[in-house]
């Protein structure tokens, strides 16, 4: 495998483990209303777990209101039934057509846990960095081992990795922080 290649996937890899940062900060609740916090609910749906977009209309009219508009109006109880389960704590209202979700204001304390939550996740992100960044490193050395590339070559290549593992921990910085800011916005 030549050294392009091992640092092409690298970075593939890489813009993976930012996407699935950024997937997973889509979910966290901040004061706004946002369609990603319910769209991946499973409802019990005649047997078979049903992710909610599938069964249903979710839109934001408002700042702090999502509207679920289920496409069944049979499966309206099942979908009330998997938010109450869900971790999101937010009390569903339903008027028979449609299920309503006010967010409320998040406090402060609230606030400060998901900062923690959103911290936590950029770690996993930047794990999952410097894990492509060893994995590449180790298939690098492995190149060199065979004879299929020159000391230099390794080393140098190894650099090309490390410098792709700064930019996308420096990604996962400023994913972070633009997160936070949204978190604390009042």
């Amino acid at each position: 495998m030549l050294i392009k290649q091992i640092i092409h996937q690298t970075e593939e890899k890489m813009e993976k483990s930012i996407e699935k940062t950024m997937n997973a900060f889509s979910k966290l609740r901040t004061g706004r209303a946002n369609s990603n916090l319910v769209e991946q609910i499973k409802v019990d749906y005649y047997g078979t777990p049903t992710a909610l977009k599938q069964l249903a209309g979710i839109s934001t009219p408002e700042a702090r209101l999502i509207v679920i508009q289920p496409w069944d109006p049979t499966s309206i109880g099942a979908i009330e039934k998997s938010l109450l389960k869900s971790d999101i704590g937010i009390t569903p209202a339903n008027d028979g057509k449609v299920i309503r979700l006010n967010i409320p204001a998040l406090t402060n304390e609230r606030r400060l846990d998901m900062v923690k939550i959103a911290h936590k996740l950029t770690e996993e992100g930047k794990i999952a960095v410097r894990a492509v960044r060893r994995d590449a490193n180790e298939q690098i050395k492995e190149q060199e081992k065979e004879h299929k590339i020159a000391e230099d070559a390794k080393f140098q290549a190894q650099n090309d990795t490390q410098k792709l593992t700064d930019k996308y921990i420096a990604k996962l910085d400023a994913l972070l922080k633009q997160k936070e800011l949204e978190i604390m916005e009042l």
